[in-house]
């Protein structure tokens, strides 16, 4: 559990608070490239950090990233005018670009001294991985910027949903490996590995019946990586199944590969209260469908979300969970492992009261996360640079991992990069 003042230190990440700069020290995911796909199109809202900005692209290709109220008199630009490279609000014309300049103010008298002095807060952008990343912290601190570790892959597929709950829950219900055995456990089922079709929908399959595992953390320059380890279903007296996930910070999960593609998941703050997640996957050796990757996630825009990204099932209709699905066998009644994991993450409160609750010994890489993340925030605030900037590993060469491997086995030397190998070898000696 976690007292209150520490749990508003993990949770408040608007304003100038110590959590909010350690995530503006890093370069975060604004949205995703096909959201700006066409040249001169409508202006796309993006919140972040509890700050309002507006992305676009112009006509030369650029996507700028803005403050979303003009400097004149504080309209909205998503109202704006997308043309000739820049921004135009529709209130007195006055134009922008992607670097904030008003090069026109057609309200002004010709030959105005205001023209090319004002300007509008922009942000460094760097498009990647099929997303538009922005840079929002001290310019003259700005760190270069690094591939995803999908951002490489010959597919990729991406679900993106809004979350009504803070960041850091969020990020827990991905780092807890013992709830897929409960919550998780009509989708993914002991029995062997790989997946089959059940009726409508896609059910995982694992080599073991464990629903206990031994967790184990390890903690990083970038982050932690932390090991769930159970009984196999075969050999238990020499092997250990093992699943390792990695927490690389201060907003990406790595969870462990398929047979078909590497996942992760990005859990970006809208506000105190919001976050943005996204669902992602990686392959080289197969060609993967969006469309079926959102549908799987329960993410399809006119389907499962409103235009704003929102998911339909709320707390209001209580997830549209199926009573007569459950009695026929299903656990959770609630369709897709996503949905799943929303309707219990957004039912805790959109800022969970860590005070009140009772950890386990499942709860050990929980528990880790939120020490290692409360000791970065004090850092930056007393003038330290934030968690993961400058490690020794790049972000495109951090990996997650599953598989049964036999008990002698160092779970920590699995999964590694040439370069991570050689400080664990470094490590060991």
């Amino acid at each position: 559990m976690l007292n209150r003042d520490d749990n508003r230190l993990l949770t408040d990440i608007e304003g100038d608070a110590p959590m909010g700069r350690l995530f503006r020290s890093h370069w975060l995911p604004a949205c995703l490239s096909e959201d700006l796909a066409e040249p001169d199109g409508a202006p796309v809202r993006v919140e972040i950090l509890g700050e309002r900005l507006v992305a676009f692209r112009g006509t030369d290709g650029r996507v700028g990233i803005l403050d979303e109220l003009c400097p004149h008199r504080r309209a909205s630009l998503m109202l704006a005018r997308n043309e000739d490279c820049g921004l135009r609000c529709i209130y007195h014309g006055w134009k922008m670009g992607v670097n904030g300049i008003v090069s026109e103010m057609p309200s002004e008298p010709e030959g105005s001294r205001m023209i090319g002095r004002v300007r509008q807060p922009a942000y460094p952008v760097h498009e990647s991985g099929g997303f538009i990343w922005v840079y929002l912290g001290d310019p003259a601190s700005m760190p270069d910027f690094v591939p995803p570790p999908w951002g490489r892959s010959r597919s990729i597929a991406i679900a993106k949903m809004r979350q009504h709950a803070n960041w850091a829950q969020v990020v827990e219900g991905v780092l807890d490996s013992a709830h897929s055995s409960s919550l998780h456990s009509s989708n993914m089922r002991p029995g062997g590995t790989g997946e089959h079709q059940t009726g409508d929908y896609k059910v995982m399959s694992r080599p073991t019946s464990d629903a206990a595992p031994r967790i184990e953390v390890q903690l990083t320059d970038y982050g932690l990586r932390y090991a769930a380890i159970r009984k196999p279903s075969e050999h238990a007296d020499e092997k250990d199944y093992v699943r390792i996930t990695v927490f690389v910070a201060p907003y990406l999960s790595l969870t462990p590969p398929n047979a078909n593609w590497a996942p992760g998941h990005m859990h970006v703050p809208i506000d105190n209260e919001n976050t943005m997640v996204y669902v992602l996957a990686g392959s080289d050796h197969v060609e993967l469908d969006q469309h079926a990757f959102r549908a799987r996630a329960g993410a399809l825009v006119g389907v499962d979300l409103d235009d704003d990204h929102r998911p339909i099932r709320s707390r209001a209709n209580n997830y549209l969970q199926d009573r007569q699905l459950m009695k026929a066998g299903h656990y959770s009644g609630i369709k897709g492992v996503s949905m799943e994991d929303l309707a219990v993450v957004e039912t805790m409160g959109s800022i969970v009261d860590r005070s009140k609750e009772t950890l386990a010994a499942s709860d050990i890489a929980i528990a880790e996360f939120r020490r290692l993340m409360l000791k970065a925030a004090r850092e930056v605030e007393a003038g330290a640079s934030a968690l993961g900037l400058g490690s020794a590993i790049p972000r495109s060469d951090i990996r997650a991992f599953e598989g049964v491997v036999a008990k002698s086995t160092d779970w920590r030397s699995l999964a590694l990069s040439p370069k991570e190998d050689a400080l664990f070898r470094t490590a060991a000696e």
